[in-house]
């Protein structure tokens, strides 16, 4: 044994120092190799995420400057590493490990769902084990040669070995001014715009998801992510101007309608965000598909009969599932934080006031289900602060759990709520988040015929809701069942079906309209519930409407915007103004001191009218 690590280690040292030797021998390669290899880098990422040379070649030709800021901060990067390390090779691999692997996390999430890479999708690394049940991954021979390609060039640097020979003390600031200046460009407004504008990077602000992706065709990809960075360093909340105690008095200075009247029963109240629930036969007429396809809607007719159907906006599409959560579960829009794509993140560490905490307060037992991992986008720890007595995810079932297709079915998760309604003493408010119509829908007949296999998945969830709602009927207790979808599907990023509806950045707003069903196991007069498109965030008040639930200040507050300002949403209509008032009772409820909350300081009542006369 010793002999072979002996052999071993006689080999390495003849090894290196013949590396040694090539760092003198060949010094005109190794300017090569290392004044060459930001420009090698970006081609071959750029290359790699649109799959064909040629895509790229015509991108050059068409927008010579964005490669070449593509190179800019390749280069700051790369020298910013070398004068670091010393060694080439050592910068080298981890760049090129860096670019590669947003390149082909790039490939994969379009090929996904349609969405282009951005910095904030960085926030779920921990959760990437999760995130490959989602997305369709495929090896490909052009894929395997361009990781290849990287490879031989990174070996090559390592055997020739190119070297810096300056000391520390001489590197050091060079080296910290290179990686300072691509930090500058990428988090300092005021130099983002002006570098932008020199290289021409398209720099439009994108109000919904079509908008980002045709910023991505005018970037393609590394400049797409550099500049989307920005945005987002740049669109952080900030306290509102008028934040302040007077300020918020004076918008809960209202008429609060009586509501604690005996008419409130307290009802279970069930809140159903339905995984990708969407209506495709509005497009029935563009679309090519079969009348059995279109019947996978019939069982949500039926319950919608014999309640109440309507349209809520939802505030995302094809993915971030957590928007319409925060929505539903805060009665708050995402338009005030900003349209961040994890609200969740925007939270402080406290208990919250949510829609929860209200039903809490009222005597109700509080529960939150969701069939899939605790730890995806933090729930289980973010979530304990919502005001729900109990949390259960995947493992807490307590019913037999059933898949269908990749995740639990929605049968189960129906099975479990109805467990709880009848295991639990006061009433229930539960909101479930399903998981059964998540992507991938290459589940079927036919792998490759998507809308055909989500369409089955859709019927079978509409069935299973069908015979839940039965079930209901036969429980002995008052019962509110809500039922809205939190987007439309993820569909595959080339030649989907959005594609062949011709949907792009001004006319996608459809896709943001989700029916929403209100039904109940006993007589409920659904009269009050506003016959117009109401945003997501307005639902819980529209149920505590529709139940006679006590009123507070900020509820009647919210009620009275809800007529004023019915959508509010900036996927659905950017071009709308903002409202300062909810911008302002968002942050007070999610950042601030929330003064909004039930009773009002009288002095500071006093002061408010005062202020108004």
């Amino acid at each position: 044994m010793k002999e072979k690590l002996s052999l071993i280690k006689n080999a390495l040292g003849r090894f290196n120092a013949k590396r040694a030797v090539n760092s003198e021998k060949y010094k005109m390669t190794n300017i090569l190799l290392t004044v060459l290899f930001p420009v090698f880098i970006v081609f071959m990422a750029e290359i790699n995420q649109g799959k064909y040379p040629s895509k790229f070649i015509l991108f050059l030709a068409e927008r010579p400057t964005v490669v070449l800021f593509n190179v800019f901060i390749a280069s700051l990067i790369f020298y910013g590493f070398v004068l670091l390390f010393r060694k080439g090779w050592i910068a080298v691999v981890i760049q090129s490990f860096i670019y590669m692997t947003l390149s082909i996390t790039e490939l994969f999430k379009f090929n996904t769902n349609g969405n282009h890479l951005i910095m904030t999708d960085m926030k779920l690394v921990k959760s990437v084990k999760s995130l490959t049940s989602f997305a369709y991954i495929k090896i490909t021979p052009m894929l395997v040669t361009y990781v290849a390609i990287v490879v031989i060039y990174a070996a090559a640097v390592f055997w020739f070995n190119p070297k810096v020979r300056m000391k520390i003390s001489r590197r050091i600031v060079p080296s910290v001014a290179c990686i300072g200046v691509c930090v500058a460009v990428v988090m300092v407004p005021a130099v983002s715009t002006s570098v932008y504008s020199f290289f021409n990077i398209d720099q439009t602000e994108a109000s919904n998801s079509f908008k980002l992706n045709e910023k991505f065709d005018n970037n393609s990809f590394l400049a797409f992510f550099c500049q989307t960075a920005s945005e987002n360093f740049a669109n952080q909340l900030v306290e509102p101007e008028n934040y302040n105690d007077n300020t918020i008095a004076a918008m809960m200075n209202v008429n609060v309608e009586d509501q604690t009247s005996e008419n409130f029963e307290k009802p279970n109240v069930i809140m159903i965000m339905s995984e990708a629930f969407a209506d495709f036969r509005r497009f029935e007429d563009q679309l090519d598909l079969s009348e059995e396809a279109y019947s996978a809607y019939d069982a949500f007719d039926r319950a919608a009969a014999e309640g109440y159907k309507g349209t809520a906006i939802v505030p995302t599409f094809a993915s971030w599932t957590v928007r319409t959560e925060f929505e539903l579960n805060f009665g708050l829009p995402v338009r005030s934080l900003n349209d961040p794509n994890m609200p969740q993140r925007e939270l402080l560490d406290r208990e919250q006031p949510t829609i929860a905490s209200y039903y809490k307060d009222w005597g109700y037992s509080t529960a939150y289900v969701h069939p899939f991992l605790s730890h995806f986008y933090s729930r289980e720890k973010v979530y304990s602060n919502f005001g729900f007595d109990r949390l259960v995810f995947d493992d807490d079932f307590e019913v037999p759990v059933n898949y269908y297709g990749t995740y639990i079915e929605d049968k189960t998760v129906f099975n479990q709520i109805e467990k709880m309604i009848k295991d639990t003493d006061e009433p229930l408010f539960l909101h479930t988040t399903t998981m059964q119509n998540h992507q991938p829908y290459d589940q079927g007949e036919d792998p490759e015929a998507e809308m055909d296999n989500y369409l089955q998945w859709i019927g079978h969830s509409c069935n299973d809701l069908e015979v839940f709602l039965n079930n209901l009927k036969e429980i002995d207790e008052p019962t509110v069942v809500f039922l809205v979808g939190d987007h439309y599907p993820s569909l595959k990023g080339e030649n989907s079906v959005y594609d062949q509806l011709g949907i792009n950045g001004d006319n996608c707003s459809v896709l943001y309209e989700q029916p929403y069903l209100l039904w109940s196991n006993y007589d409920l007069d659904y009269s009050s519930v506003p016959e117009e498109n109401v945003s997501a965030f307005y639902m819980p008040y529209v149920i505590m409407d529709l139940i006679d639930a006590p009123r507070d200040s900020f509820i009647q507050a919210m009620m009275d915007k809800m007529k004023s300002v019915p959508v509010y949403s900036t996927n659905y209509n950017a071009s709308s103004d903002r409202d300062e008032e909810l911008d302002i009772l968002t942050y007070d409820r999610i950042l601030g001191d929330i003064v909004s909350s039930n009773a009002i300081p009288e002095e500071l009542r006093k002061t408010a009218q005062e202020a108004n006369e």
